[in-house]
């Protein structure tokens, strides 16, 4: 069996503060960047045609901080640094030019893109703690760019100002709660196998591949079981494939009932099983995997007036006795197996050992 490659989704979603991932947000703020060191350049010759000497002096010196970013931000370890940097320096300039007079009229405007930018960079709940309070700041200086509440005019810009932010940040908030949602329903469903509930193939092979490299660090081991269910097709033919369904269901059932927290089962197609023992010793997942042979072999499943009897067969393969990457454990797992399934079936297999079926395994495995 070949183990496929595929990124850590789980890992990718974890570690996901917002709707974009790391590379996606450092391609954004190169833009940010760029966009924003050329506007202060051109902000900057207006301010001083306007008189304010020491804001054209600040825009210039942001701008040339800013293209500098440009080439830093794409490989800096600290990006999380750099969004709170570019956010809180921009978001408080914002508020600085609010405040002086006759420095601009529309710069109220970017109040507004608070929340945009906050949200999109940093997600939900760092987004939020950071505009909001921002957002507030801006309407009190706003406030204070009236000249005062001084006729019914000047209400009305107030209002119009803090109406807008206030809805700007609760629509961004509520977009970004129901995509949070979303994104985490379909992560589930790309997850999970749809029959079973257990992990799916794709997830069973991001966790094996996190148990490794958490192996290689510890220098702990675990064992890797492929268990398939024995004659299997004979059930969907007699019976049909919603009996079929109806015993894979059940085999989930078992498998996660019996085995530890600390261990994994995911469904890897079709009839076949995988699982992941933590901190197991070999003769300890053979003992493991044979009780758990022999509860299936005793169950009994009721189908309608039906009554279904199956067994199983277990393959395992133990890190690092038996070899230290994915692929290497899958195919010596698949062949202690296949090697069972040639022995007669209800048996489990480990590497180095001759299969043992279920009626010799009482005497133990040697």
């Amino acid at each position: 069996m070949k183990a496929p490659l595929h990124p850590d989704l789980g890992a990718s979603l974890e570690q996901s503060r917002s709707g974009l991932r790391d590379t996606h947000r450092r391609s954004l703020m190169r833009t940010l960047f760029l966009v924003t060191g050329s506007a202060l350049v051109v902000f900057g010759c207006l301010q001083v045609l306007n008189g304010y000497l020491w804001i054209a002096a600040g825009e210039f010196f942001a701008s040339v901080m800013l293209f500098l970013g440009v080439i830093r931000v794409s490989k800096t370890p600290y990006l999380q640094v750099w969004i709170y940097s570019y956010l809180v320096t921009g978001f408080s300039f914002a508020l600085l030019i609010l405040l002086v007079p006759d420095a601009s009229v529309t710069a109220f405007v970017w109040v507004l893109m608070m929340p945009v930018l906050a949200y999109l960079l940093l997600g939900k709940k760092e987004g939020f703690w950071l505009s909001a309070p921002f957002m507030l700041a801006g309407c009190v200086a706003y406030y204070f760019h009236l000249e005062f509440i001084v006729d019914a005019g000047s209400m009305i810009d107030l209002l119009n100002m803090v109406l807008c932010a206030v809805l700007m940040l609760s629509f961004i908030h509520l977009y970004e709660t129901r995509r949070e949602e979303a994104e985490q329903k379909l992560f589930t469903l790309a997850q999970t196998d749809a029959l079973t509930g257990l992990s799916n193939r794709a997830s069973f092979q991001s966790t094996l591949s996190r148990t490794l490299a958490e192996c290689a660090r510890s220098g702990s081991g675990f064992a890797l079981v492929i268990m398939d269910i024995d004659h299997f097709k004979v059930v969907n033919d007699t019976m049909g494939h919603d009996a079929g369904d109806h015993v894979l269901r059940n085999i989930g059932q078992r498998l996660t009932e019996r085995l530890r927290t600390t261990d994994s089962v995911g469904r890897l197609g079709g009839e076949e099983f995988g699982l992941i023992l933590r901190d197991v010793k070999p003769e300890d997942s053979f003992e493991l995997m044979d009780e758990l042979r022999q509860r299936i072999a005793d169950s009994e499943l009721s189908y309608g007036e039906a009554v279904i009897n199956v067994t199983a067969s277990f393959g395992i393969a133990h890190y690092p006795d038996h070899g230290t990457e994915a692929e290497t454990l899958f195919r010596t797992a698949d062949r202690c197996l296949f090697s069972g399934k040639r022995a007669g079936r209800n048996t489990v297999a480990r590497a180095g050992i001759s299969p043992v079926s279920g009626s010799r395994l009482a005497g133990g495995p040697g």
